[in-house]
């Protein structure tokens, strides 16, 4: 049984109905705030652009970055309206993991042909 499972079917089942209803062409911030409505629609707790510190040598730094969206306080997600998926998104999910202790997230590219295809899942 994955970790999170039946949540982040939820959340890529809501993903894919904002794929169906705008389509690919736009910037990621409209996904960002379509999809954090959907997830709402659908009963989930959905963050939006959550702070997310550095710690360097003990020191905790506010260096500007943003987790996209986290829902349940459980899943984080990493939204994209690119050419195509790359090593350094997957990289840049897998450390915002780390820095904020959750264990799964969603990668999701909206600006593609067949949604389902472009979201990738990791864990930590």
């Amino acid at each position: 049984m994955l970790l999170h499972g039946e949540l982040t079917q939820r959340i890529i089942g809501a993903a894919i109905e904002v794929y169906k209803q705008l389509g690919p062409g736009l910037l990621e911030s409209c996904y960002e705030t379509c999809l954090k409505h959907e997830l709402e629609d659908q009963g989930m707790i959905c963050r939006s652009q959550v702070e997310l510190p550095v710690t360097y040598k003990c020191r905790t730094l506010d260096c500007g970055y943003r987790i996209d969206a986290i829902v349940n306080e459980l899943v984080i997600l990493e939204i994209k309206a690119v050419e195509s998926i790359h090593p350094i998104h997957e990289a840049q999910l897998l450390k915002y993991l780390k820095l904020s202790g959750l264990r799964v997230g969603l990668l999701m590219n909206f600006n593609t042909a067949k949604m389902k295809e472009s979201i990738v899942r990791r864990i930590v």
